[in-house]
């Protein structure tokens, strides 16, 4: 996944940071690392790809070179006027930051199938039936999962809301976008109100994106 192709992911303009979480690089700040004094070092790898791949992003908008520390949720406080978003799995670390949004979200996941024994935890039964009908029920379910998690980072900013999966249902669509229906109230966010999104599939990682203007 190049930069370019997670900036295509949104509908508006996004500065992008990319890292390696197995091949440590930037540093931490002092409060960053106050946070992950007692983290074992392959969180603390996590945590630092993470931030140098936030900073990466906010440089590329000429936005502050500044601590990222996370708040009482674990979640990254932004500079003042910047929504973003960060996102690891094993081999690959991204991070999006944005002016034009009020929040965004972005996952990353392997392309490989969600495993049956979490089908009923991660998906509904209309979303089941949905990925026992495409043509790798397996991907198919880990998209829809992929597609959750970005949604709800992108909401929680803003509703400060926690709930599991089945709180929102996903439709995903054949030219790479897809919709995350609330099932619940989340804060501002009403039953049957529709975030949208998009999503990328190559041959090693499942990229999802959401945007709340």
């Amino acid at each position: 996944m190049t930069p370019s192709q997670i900036a295509a992911l949104f509908e508006c303009p996004v500065g992008v940071g990319v890292t390696d979480p197995k091949r440590p690089s930037g540093f931490l700040y002092p409060e960053e690392a106050a946070q992950m004094a007692r983290a074992v070092p392959k969180r603390r790898a996590e945590f630092q790809a993470g931030r140098t791949a936030a900073r990466a992003a906010l440089t590329a908008l000429k936005g502050p070179a500044c601590a990222l520390p996370a708040d009482a949720d674990r979640a990254p406080i932004w500079p003042r006027g910047y929504a973003g978003s960060i996102t690891h799995c094993e081999d690959m670390c991204l991070a999006v930051a944005t002016r034009a949004a009020r929040s965004v979200g972005l996952d990353i996941e392997p392309a490989l199938g969600l495993e049956r024994a979490l089908w009923d935890t991660v998906l509904l039964p209309a979303e089941q039936r949905k990925a026992d009908a495409a043509a790798h029920p397996g991907q198919y379910a880990k998209l829809i999962f992929c597609a959750k998690e970005a949604a709800y980072k992108a909401q929680f900013p803003l509703s400060r809301t926690l709930f599991d999966f089945h709180g929102l249902q996903i439709s995903c669509d054949a030219s790479g976008q897809f919709s995350a229906t609330f099932r619940l109230k989340a804060g501002e966010f009403q039953p049957g109100q529709q975030l949208t999104g998009r999503y990328l599939i190559d041959s090693d990682h499942i990229v999802t994106a959401a945007l709340i203007g």
